[in-house]
């Protein structure tokens, strides 16, 4: 991933393919994000999930905008993750009030 990285930073300086560079970041962003799931790491999914202070911290409460949406998290700010079932990183969320 290194020399992905390498070589996508050094084609910066040499093309102006807008679309090129976003398609070859993302490709990157995805193998890294393949080699963490595969190591044990997970988002927590939060939006449209009933509020849970065990992976979430709440930053905001706003009026829900529909009634199914009351004490469950309408906003993410911040993803939450966890490393072999244990948070890491606790999601930070409106909530729906």
């Amino acid at each position: 991933m290194l020399d992905d990285f390498e070589r996508a930073i050094k084609s910066f300086e040499t093309t102006d393919q807008v679309e090129a560079l976003k398609e070859g970041i993302n490709i990157i962003f995805s193998k890294f994000r393949n080699i963490l799931s595969m190591r044990g790491l997970q988002e927590i999914v939060s939006v449209g999930a009933p509020f849970d202070t065990d992976q979430q911290e709440a930053i905001a409460h706003i009026p829900a905008p529909s009634e199914e949406l009351k004490s469950k998290v309408v906003d993410e700010i911040q993803k939450g993750y966890k490393l072999n079932e244990k948070v890491i990183r606790f999601a930070k969320v409106v909530v729906g009030s």
